[in-house]
């Protein structure tokens, strides 16, 4: 017990940890509360292991000495941006844990200013917000009129809600989709005082069984995209065309939540085709809605294009102004349009990154394998495949290019502790870097990153043997 006493008494008051030069700087830096904090937590916790006996002899004394540095630490990780700057090396372009599409690095102007949001700067007067994008919207997707949400679950949840609000909207069984955060087509509608009406099989749904279902209540047919999944072999479906002819000549309107966010043909990238958006209204579609940070390549968004008369409720609906998008979206929506208006899709990040060679991810490959075996890491080059991932084209890839080496988990946790964190895959107990979701700029701090993780690694193996 007299030593635990002494050892307590090596530990310095809070007061006198702010009085050391290097503290009163981060007070400058941190302000003082948080220094406070910090130095309180720390302080703590170093006299709850000496008074429980876990630090021996004069290992109180060189704890309080190292006090300072660990409160320095606690500071900075405290000062990180709550959401981090990532290395995405996992090979999935569309990665919903990472944030989905990439934006462009170049911020708009009137993002550093004050801005015209629902200002009519013609007439002098307040305008209506979405009014200034709403037409591009509809341009881009050959449509007569648009909204925009903050993202798809809302434009489908809008769609009903104004629409078909107490009453029936028939539905494939093979189309009650639940995807990424339990977002599931059922509950949604339950949500939006909608009732499901499933017609058909999971794997065979015929126009016949959507022609039984309609009835007085009914208020639209749904076509819901398949998303993340797939269904094969003993299949069928209606073709788009004829569940519009059939919705038609009942006075209803075909809604279809497309998902992707698809404008343009996939083969071009060497991936099979996803139904685009303007396919789907040319097909018949009155209402199509999808997210806008998936193949669009923008923000987080739900855009929902169509006939006006069907759009036209949607803004005017009492939960549009709880649904809304803010400024910030807005503007990067129209900075990524005007790049699928002007047909400059390799400004927008997403696809430059679809659209690299991979020779070119070959040789970034190789030669960021040479430096790091310089520095003693065993990479290797090698091929992979990436995915565009967020749920479009499911069990399809890409060919890419990447690194291997060994290490397994422990080199995966090193990496992601890393600044910034790099975020990889594991194959055969390798870590397997894909090039393909890593930005050219990125690869010395990849190297760097890759170095000191499996060093520190190896260090600790040493130390444990």
């Amino acid at each position: 017990m007299p030593a635990v006493k002494a050892g307590l008494r090596q530990i310095p008051a809070i007061h006198r940890l702010l009085d050391l030069p290097v503290l009163r700087d981060a007070v400058a830096h941190y302000g003082r509360a948080p220094v406070m904090e910090a130095c309180r937590g720390a302080v703590a916790r170093l006299r709850e292991r000496a008074a429980a006996g876990e630090l021996p002899g004069d290992a109180v004394e060189r704890a309080a000495g190292e006090l300072p540095a660990v409160i320095l630490e606690a500071l900075r990780h405290s000062g990180e941006p709550a959401y981090r700057a990532v290395v995405n090396a996992t090979g999935v372009l569309l990665h919903t844990n990472l944030g989905r599409a990439p934006l462009r690095r170049d911020l708009p102007s009137s993002l550093r200013s004050y801005l015209a949001l629902e200002y009519d700067v013609a007439a002098g007067r307040r305008g209506q917000r979405l009014a200034p994008l709403a037409g591009r919207i509809a341009r881009v997707c050959g449509a007569e009129s648009a909204v925009m949400v903050n993202n798809n679950a809302a434009a489908l949840f809008l769609i009903l809600a104004a629409h078909a609000g107490g009453r029936e909207v028939i539905v494939s069984r093979g189309q009650l989709i639940e995807i990424g955060g339990s977002f599931r087509l059922p509950d949604v509608m339950a949500a939006a005082g909608a009732t499901l009406r499933e017609v058909g099989c999971t794997n065979r749904c015929h126009l016949e069984d959507y022609a039984q279902a309609v009835g007085e209540r009914t208020a639209a047919i749904l076509v819901a995209h398949h998303s993340n999944f797939r269904i094969v072999g003993f299949t069928a479906e209606p073709a788009l065309a004829e569940l519009a002819e059939l919705a038609h000549a009942r006075g209803l309107p075909l809604v279809v939540d497309q998902g992707s966010g698809a404008l343009h043909d996939l083969r071009r990238w060497g991936l099979p085709p996803e139904p685009t958006v303007g396919e789907l209204l040319a097909a018949g579609a009155d209402v199509v809605c999808f997210s806008g940070d998936k193949l669009l390549g923008g923000p987080q968004a739900g855009l929902v294009v169509g006939g006006a008369e069907w759009l036209r409720p949607l803004a005017r609906h009492p939960l549009y102004r709880a649904l809304r998008p803010d400024k910030t979206a807005l503007v990067l929506m129209d900075q990524v349009l005007a790049c699928h208006l002007s047909g400059h899709l390799e400004e927008i990040p997403l696809y430059a990154m679809m659209a690299l060679p991979v020779e070119a991810l070959a040789r970034r490959a190789r030669r960021l394998a040479r430096r790091l075996r310089a520095a003693g890491v065993p990479a290797r080059a090698r091929s992979t495949r990436a995915a565009l991932g967020g749920g479009t084209t499911p069990d399809e890839t890409m060919p890419s290019f990447g690194l291997a080496v060994p290490g397994g988990q422990a080199l995966a946790d090193a990496l992601r502790a890393a600044a910034p964190p790099v975020v990889a895959r594991i194959e055969d107990d390798e870590v397997v870097l894909d090039l393909r979701t890593v930005f050219a700029e990125q690869d010395p701090g990849l190297a760097a990153a890759l170095a000191a993780a499996y060093s520190g690694i190896q260090a600790n193996q040493a130390g444990g043997a």
